[in-house]
Order: C-alpha cells, then sequence, then structure tokens
C-alpha cells in the first residue's frame, strides 16, 4: 500500500505499527500500487443515505472504484441490532441503500454489493476475532460509546460491545487493505488492525492491516449544528425532493448574529450550512460567507437550498429510475452474496488451518 501513504497517526499501543490516514488525492494512485489494493466499505440499512455519507465517505468509494481498486461495498443489516430492539422496515432498508449507491456511482460490474447475513463465513469470524480483544479495549471505544450515549435501548446489548469485532470480520474477511472512513470511525478501524496483528502474531500472517482513508471533507454537520445522522432527526437524504430539502433546510438551526462568518467552534449551525454549500459549490466556505455578508440567515439558507438541490439533481433522477426496477436491485444482491461467500469461505478456511481446526473434514 505504499502508494497511498500519507501522514501515519500514533500509535495505540507499545510496539504497534501506526494507523496510515490515506488522503483522497493519494487514492487516484492507488490502481498503480504494484498489488492491486482491495477496498471494503458500507453501512447499516437504518434507513436512506444522507448528505453527510455522500460528502463523508460515499463519493471516495466512487473515486477508488474508478481507479480501478477491488471494491466491496457491505449491507451490514446485522449490525442494525447494535441499538434496536428489532430491526424494522429492514428489506426496504436495503433496498434503499443499492439504490443510493448505484445513483452515486457505484458500478456493479466493477464492485461487490452484498448483506451482512447472507455470508455465514464472515460472521463465524466473529469467534476467533473475540478471543484477540479484551472486554476493556472494547468498553473505551470512544465510538461505541458515543452510540451507546445515542442508543434507542434502556439497556446495552452484547452486540453493541462485540461492534468493532464485527466490523474487523467485516474488512477482514475480504482482507481488504483500505477503508474509506469518517474521523469518527477511526478507532473502530484501529481496533480492527490489532486483531489483524494479533491474530497473525499468534497463528501466523493471514490478514492485512488496513489502513484509512479519510476524506477531506470536515464533518457535515446536520440541520441542528451537530453531526449529521438518521438517527438523531437532523438529516437530509439524498433522496429527498427539492421541496423537501428546502423544508429541512429552512428548519436548521442558525443564530442571532446577522453577519454570516465561518466558525465552526462558534457558530456550529451557520458553518455547517456554510460547509454544505462550500461541498457543492467547490469553494471555500469562508468565501461564501464573505459573499453573503450582513445578508443574514435567510440568505444563507435560500443560497444552501439552491446549491444543494442543484447538486443532486441528477443523482435523484438517476435513483428515481432505477426504484422502477426492484428485480434489478435483487439481481445485484444475489450476485454480490455469491461472490462474498465465496470469499468468506476460502478466508475461514485459512484462519481455521492457521489456528490448526482443519480436520480434514
Amino acid at each position: 500500500m505504499a502508494a497511498l501513504a500519507a501522514a501515519p497517526t500514533q500509535p495505540t499501543e507499545t510496539g504497534a505499527p501506526a494507523m496510515t490516514l490515506v488522503t483522497p488525492a493519494a487514492a487516484d494512485t492507488a490502481a498503480a500500487a504494484p498489488t492491486p489494493s482491495r477496498m471494503l466499505t458500507g453501512d447499516r440499512p437504518t434507513g436512506r443515505l444522507h448528505l453527510g455519507h455522500y460528502f463523508g465517505t460515499l463519493h471516495n468509494r466512487v473515486r477508488l472504484q474508478d481507479a480501478g481498486v477491488e471494491t466491496f461495498l457491505i449491507i451490514a443489516d446485522y449490525q442494525v441490532l447494535t441499538d434496536r430492539d428489532v430491526a424494522e422496515h429492514l428489506a426496504e432498508h436495503v433496498e434503499d441503500l443499492v439504490l443510493d449507491y448505484l445513483a452515486a456511482g457505484i458500478d456493479p460490474a466493477r464492485t461487490t454489493v452484498f448483506t451482512h447475513s447472507a455470508v455465514p463465513a464472515l460472521n463465524q469470524l466473529l469467534l476467533p476475532f473475540l478471543s484477540l480483544v479484551s472486554v476493556a479495549e472494547l468498553q473505551r471505544n470512544p465510538t461505541v460509546k458515543d452510540e451507546i450515549a445515542h442508543s434507542r435501548q434502556s439497556t446495552v446489548s452484547g452486540l453493541m460491545f462485540t461492534y468493532p469485532a464485527h466490523q474487523a470480520a467485516d474488512i477482514l474477511f475480504c482482507k481488504a487493505d483500505v477503508v474509506p472512513v469518517g474521523q469518527d470511525q477511526l478507532p473502530h478501524l484501529e481496533v480492527t488492525r490489532t486483531i489483524a496483528r494479533r491474530f497473525n502474531d499468534r497463528y501466523g500472517r493471514v490478514f492485512p492491516e488496513p489502513e484509512a482513508l479519510l476524506s477531506a471533507a470536515p464533518l457535515v454537520l446536520g440541520t441542528d449544528g451537530t453531526k449529521m445522522s438518521k438517527s438523531r432527526g437532523n438529516a437530509i437524504a439524498l433522496s429527498a425532493t427539492a421541496d423537501e430539502t428546502a423544508k429541512l433546510i429552512r428548519r436548521a438551526t442558525t443564530d442571532a448574529d446577522r453577519t454570516i462568518t465561518y466558525d465552526p467552534d462558534r457558530r456550529p449551525g451557520v458553518s455547517g450550512l456554510l460547509l454544505l454549500a462550500a461541498h457543492c459549490l467547490g469553494r471555500a466556505p469562508e468565501d461564501i460567507a464573505a459573499e453573503i455578508g450582513d445578508a443574514g440567515a435567510a440568505r444563507l439558507k435560500a443560497l444552501v437550498t439552491e446549491v444543494v438541490n442543484e447538486h443532486f439533481a441528477p443523482l435523484r433522477a438517476r435513483r428515481a429510475d432505477l426504484a422502477r426496477d426492484r428485480a434489478y436491485l435483487h439481481g445485484i444482491l444475489r450476485e454480490g452474496n455469491a461472490r462474498a461467500n465465496e470469499i468468506a469461505d476460502r478466508t475461514l478456511r485459512e484462519v481455521r488451518t492457521a489456528m490448526g481446526m482443519d480436520y480434514g473434514v
């Protein structure tokens, strides 16, 4: 993965190699690396993807796919249950994810799209992986802490604590060596690297230690000035209509200062809207703020509504066309599940052999 290298993070345990943070610009060279790269990423099917997903990771997935990197997209349906008692409307949400992927530019001829529950060998990796991490390591994972804080459950399930190890199985079953993530997901990826390293040290080298591909985009904020999230009710869906988008942006949190400035710490609501406009226009948020000046929040919201709707109009049109053929979506999943099962079965056989569990059966 030398062709993707960028500045490393600090190691999290004594003697452990630091994780490399790959920049989006460096990702364009991935296809020229001596050994073709393999990327895995994905989403829980809890609802339609939103603008935060798009600017945070989805456009990077398309970039790597188009650069020739072998790409896997997991729809993590089992993991819906980490913070929910039941998985409501699951089939609908799975189809919505496939639609969002395709509309954004994911090509099923070059990217394997599959569902978590359809790959038994992947999930079986969770057992040996859990033996390689302590309860304390799982408990202090900051991403798990944040998920627990926003959980819909009155108690925390065991699945919530095993979430990082389950994600390690998702990534390592196909031996992915690069994973597009948001900044908030770095602790999960560090657990994956730790599990891979410890397995290799204990049983012999089987797994790579995957690197993080960080988006150049800062954290995209929701309409309330906090992280955009489906569960927090502050998200603008990729599939939202122009009218729905306008309504959500009109309700967005701003402040009483009429002069528009980009100051994420003091003015998160205003700055979040400026950042959305900046992503859509390919400009600096400070420049957009200067142009609006004293025109106030109403002008800011009108501008953001206009540029968001213009930017995503082609994606929304493609999505509407694809939604007319549900059989096509199901066919993509069937083919993707078959491909993922072939790879997972092969990896599980390697794991059993390395662990001395190959009994000739």
